[in-house]
């Protein structure tokens, strides 16, 4: 199989320009993109004024630039990887985030940047997405990628243990002059717009002070996952859209909401409840990548719902559709097998010894995926998607609803 020609992945080098840079195919970015970001961030000068009304006003006129963007892939670890990203815009997804990488380990392992970081020409708008806690190592990461995305965003949310041992993502709530610095070290010195995304604190004036506190701080988008850092269980806790739209309504940049976001119907639900300017899907994505466009799940077709609207498309299909990318864009297995388990665990749930098979092999191919799928439909296995009138239910980047 040849080596793709237009993936991106970075190596060692601090600087864009250097021959070493790619390990697979460089792939320099794009004039136009160069130009916007040039246009949109001083000119192409880091941002030395991030304060006041000029802050704000640019904060806009990067996120016009880009579309205002409503239909994002959340960032998601080991699962918001450039083919499953590719597969979701295919679908639908408007912009994307890359899985949280390690500011440190970045910085530090030439392994670890070219495996966990790739793109291509056709992915973007893109955030690249970090965790930190310490200014000049994230520094050091951001200036990295900063010629391959439209936003440096830095990981205030994640609120696993391992987040808290890290002391990482939303256990840095207990240290605000931190979060303050690392936001403030991006957005003195980057050439692109830093972005942060956040949980909220049970105490609503709190999340409100913290979100205009990194307005403040220079940050120019604010993704707001509507759960406390104690509240992981997203399909028993419902995310509080009320906080969302409080923090829409008290900072002045662009914000994006996330949390129970399963279908379209959310979406539009979604904008219309909180006034954000976009939505973000994570687990919901995994199992339908194709929900941008309007297709659902079986789980969430209605009682009454016309099940007629079926369409020729289900799990597998959209299980091929992603393998063929991972075949064009290269990416570890671990992240492969991840998303083989999310998309057809219907279908496993019917046919377990096919799940034990593919538990059982130690080293994957593509070709026992591709026959592991002809299998469950031989055996008359169909998880089908469906979709009412994806026209109506589209949302455009430039309105609520259509």
């Amino acid at each position: 199989m040849a080596a793709p020609s237009i993936t991106q992945t970075l190596t060692t080098s601090t600087n864009p320009d250097e021959d070493s840079l790619c390990s697979v195919t460089k792939q320099e970015p794009e004039p136009g993109q160069q130009q916007q970001q040039q246009d949109c961030w001083l000119l192409g000068s880091p941002g030395r004024c991030l304060t006041g009304e000029s802050h704000v006003e640019r904060a806009w006129a990067h996120w016009r630039k880009l579309g205002e963007p409503k239909l994002i892939v959340a960032p998601m670890v080991d699962n918001s990887e450039l083919p499953f990203r590719m597969l979701c815009r295919k679908y639908g997804a408007e912009a994307a985030y890359t899985p949280m990488l390690h500011s440190r380990i970045f910085t530090e392992n030439e392994k670890y940047r070219s495996q966990e970081f790739t793109t291509c020409k056709d992915d973007r708008p893109l955030f690249v997405q970090f965790c930190a806690n310490a200014p000049d190592t994230l520094l050091e990461a951001a200036q990295r990628v900063e010629p391959y995305c439209d936003y440096v965003d830095i990981n205030l949310g994640c609120p696993q243990r391992i987040a808290k041992r890290g002391n990482y993502g939303a256990f840095l709530m207990d240290n605000l002059p931190l979060v303050k610095s690392l936001v403030e070290k991006l957005a003195l010195n980057l050439r692109v717009p830093v972005s942060c995304k956040i949980r909220v604190f049970p105490d609503l004036q709190d999340t409100l002070n913290y979100a205009r506190m990194l307005e403040d701080a220079g940050c120019s988008l604010l993704a707001v996952h509507g759960r406390t850092r104690d509240e992981k269980d997203g399909k028993k806790l419902r995310a509080k859209w009320e906080a969302i739209k409080a923090v829409k309504n008290a900072v002045r940049i662009p914000v994006l909401a996330n949390g129970n976001i399963r279908h379209m119907d959310d979406v539009h639900s979604c904008l219309v409840e909180t006034g954000a300017d976009g939505v973000l899907s994570a687990e919901s994505l995994l199992e339908n990548p194709a929900l941008f466009a309007g297709f659902k799940t079986a789980e969430w077709v209605l009682d009454g719902e016309d099940r007629s609207e079926e369409v020729k498309l289900d799990q597998g299909d959209l299980l091929v559709e992603y393998l063929k990318l991972c075949e064009e864009y290269p990416v570890p297995w671990r992240m492969i097998r991840a998303h083989v388990h999310r998309m057809l665990g219907e279908w496993f749930r019917i046919h377990p010894h096919i799940r034990e098979e593919l538990n059982a092999q130690s080293k994957l191919t593509f070709d026992f995926l591709y026959n592991m799928v002809n299998r469950l439909r031989v055996l008359g296995v169909k998880m089908p998607l469906y979709a009412k009138d994806t026209h109506r239910e589209r949302i455009s980047a430039n309105g609520s609803g259509a």
